[in-house]
């Protein structure tokens, strides 16, 4: 089972830019969406401080985060990723079921990727990530590419806001109304 403490603060930059852009979508009216806390069980706490410094994963986590954006619902997961190529054994099965599922249900399931070393952020349809992973699960690359992703879905700032995913969220749902 993985440790808590193992995975240091990997993805902590993208969190907090996706942390602030929630809120600020909140205070607009524009979203609600939430944190979904990654349920851990605690091994080793400080008697003192009462921190816990070992702890495991409770059980499998579904996304990052999930609610509601003018009436429809959301999901979507964070991930960052250092270089161009982005390994797909960063996205697990059960998380690509649990999005499946949910856009079964009506919503709209995505990812945020931050790619570290263009300082950009992408939203990844998750008809996009299907495409790769079934590449994948047929014996190819275990993994994508910067470059074969569709550059309209790169994700600028505005206004203060630093992972403006609400545009590229919107192009999405045109695409999917056009078939």
């Amino acid at each position: 089972m993985p440790s808590w403490n193992s995975r240091g603060l990997r993805g902590s930059t993208l969190e907090e830019a996706i942390n602030l852009t929630n809120e600020k979508y909140r205070q607009k009216k524009l979203a609600l969406i939430q944190k979904v806390p990654t349920p851990i069980k605690p091994i080793t706490i400080e008697k003192e401080t009462r921190h816990i410094t070992l702890a495991y994963f409770d059980q499998k986590s579904t996304v990052d985060y999930i609610g509601a954006v003018q009436g429809i619902p959301v999901c979507f997961d964070a991930k960052e990723c250092a270089k161009d190529s982005f390994p797909l054994q960063n996205i697990h099965e059960h998380q690509i079921q649990f999005m499946k599922e949910f856009e079964e249900q009506g919503g709209i399931a995505f990812f945020l990727l931050y790619f570290l070393s263009r300082d950009i952020f992408y939203y990844l349809t998750l008809k996009q990530l299907l495409i790769f992973w079934e590449r994948a699960k047929k014996g190819g690359r275990k993994s994508f590419r910067y470059e074969e992703l569709d550059e309209k879905y790169q994700i600028s700032p505005y206004a203060g806001v630093m992972v403006h995913y609400l545009e590229t969220l919107q192009m999405d749902l045109e695409e999917r109304d056009k078939k």
